[in-house]
């Protein structure tokens, strides 16, 4: 022990290194401080510039679904039965009378065939659905099976 005591005392700390000591333990924690504030500030830069980026992006969605809307409601104009005779009016059509229509017969000319919207009450049959026998006993007839197997079987032990 009194030799570590005399190394001590043969080497004091001079007080300029405790002060040099310590301005660089405060300096690299203000490193330190500062590198974290500059990544805080970085990612909450980038979280702001891409929220701004989405607003503007929904607001340019929002636009063109207005446009969009817009061109469908004149475009349901433009072709409703009153807009479109007033314009074949002006054009110089008038409507046809039985006598000026003609029809002609296409040879190979196939008919489109017939929607069916529905299936014929014909091909529909009910058909019971089939549930298994484990499925149609009740929990009373279950219990009833299961308390007398055991008394019969035990009955059958012989000695």
């Amino acid at each position: 022990m009194n030799h570590l005591s005399r190394i001590t005392q043969a080497y004091p700390q001079t007080p300029w290194r405790k002060q040099l000591q310590g301005i660089g333990t405060f300096l690299a924690v203000l490193v330190v401080c500062a590198l974290i504030t500059g990544i805080y500030l970085n990612v909450t830069s980038r979280a702001a510039t891409i929220g701004r980026q989405i607003q503007i992006d929904r607001h340019k969605i929002i636009s063109l679904e207005l446009d969009i809307a817009d061109k469908q409601s004149q475009l349901a104009y433009l072709t409703s039965a009153v807009e479109m005779e007033r314009r074949a009016s002006e054009m110089g059509f008038r409507p046809s009378t039985s006598d000026e229509i003609l029809y002609i017969l296409v040879p190979g000319y196939e008919e489109r065939p017939r929607a069916v919207l529905a299936s014929s009450p014909q091909s529909f049959v009910a058909i019971a659905p089939r549930l298994s026998p484990a499925f149609t006993q009740s929990l009373l007839d279950w219990i009833r099976q299961e308390v007398a197997l055991p008394a019969a079987s035990i009955g059958n032990i012989k000695p």
